[in-house]
């Protein structure tokens, strides 16, 4: 039992280096490639590095990104915990290591267009397989975190206000707006793809229904869509009146199909429908029949792409 525990440890940290490694190649790789050749920076600590490169010199990327990093992974040691630290401390020399290999890759030479969106989202796919397994690059989120404990500001706040200032310095340094505004743009494709790739392309969506017939309604819900629910016990606030309200996750292509069948049974039901970040649920097995393939993708997701925190 104890080897298998080791074993079963000893393979994830390896799939967890692997993926760092990956996600730490290719943001290495979009840099060199699309951003530094053609003056375009990223947001946070990768962006101030980049500024500091342009002004003293391309080779010296690694040594600004890991010397820029440094506070902020003490600080992250301080107030968040030791093993995020572990995991951010690999994935910025991982980074820094690959920015020193690719020195001499070739850079892309194509329209402005073409760099933005190819080089963003490279970027952005490489920083989100990072974020995804624990890691992490930017080391002004650890200040943001810090800030959001002890100030209030939510972490995407100060996020954002910081990366202002550093495009706005960026472009008022070289009396340059334009690529201070194609900077931007590229950050924000870049964002949008760490975004889809932490979350993924599935969308997910809590329903709240509230209906005279929730019975019926349950029924037909497992049996015609093959969905899973959970029933919850509640009492009206101005009748008073006890209720039972189900609770349901569904995807969004199968949501109309819910709507559609919720007010076939019951024309007066309520539904509130909101948007999930994501799902993590243990490892029962599911026995719908409809929904077994796309809970099967499900399940293996979560066994081999799991968010580390």
């Amino acid at each position: 039992m104890a080897n298998k525990q080791q074993i079963k440890s000893w393979l994830h940290h390896t799939s967890v280096f692997f993926w760092l490694a990956l996600g730490a190649a290719l943001a290495a790789l979009s840099i060199r490639i699309f951003l530094l050749p053609h003056q375009l920076i990223d947001g946070g600590i990768v962006g101030v590095a980049l500024i500091l490169s342009r002004l003293y010199g391309g080779e010296y990327l690694s040594y600004f990104l890991v010397l820029l990093n440094i506070p902020f992974i003490y600080l992250a040691f301080k107030f968040i915990r030791r093993t995020f630290v572990a995991q951010m401390l690999l994935a910025v020399l991982l980074f820094a290591g690959f920015l020193f290999l690719f020195n001499e890759a070739p850079l892309f030479d194509g329209d402005s267009l073409e760099i933005i969106v190819f080089g963003g989202a490279l970027l952005g796919i490489g920083v989100g397989l990072i974020i995804r397994f624990g890691g992490c690059l930017d080391g002004t989120e650890i200040l943001a975190i810090i800030i959001n404990r002890k100030k209030g500001f939510t972490v995407g706040q100060v996020v954002l206000v910081i990366n202002i200032f550093i495009f706005a310095a960026y472009g008022w340094i070289f009396k340059d707006w334009h690529i201070a505004l194609k900077s931007l743009m590229t950050y924000i494709v870049a964002f949008k793809m760490i975004d889809l790739v932490i979350v993924g392309l599935d969308e997910l969506k809590s329903v709240l229904i509230i209906s005279s017939k929730p019975k019926e309604l349950a029924d037909a819900i497992t049996q015609e869509l093959g969905l899973g629910l959970t029933i919850m016990h509640g009492k009206g606030g101005f009748s008073g009146d006890a209720r039972e309200i189900l609770f349901v996750i569904v995807e969004r292509l199968d949501l109309s199909d819910l709507k559609e069948l919720v007010l076939k049974k019951d024309s007066s039901a309520f539904m509130a429908i909101e948007n999930l970040h994501e799902v993590v649920y243990g490892r029962q097995p599911i026995q719908t029949k409809k929904k077994e393939e796309s809970y099967l993708n499900q399940f293996l997701t979560s066994l081999f792409f799991k968010q580390i925190y």
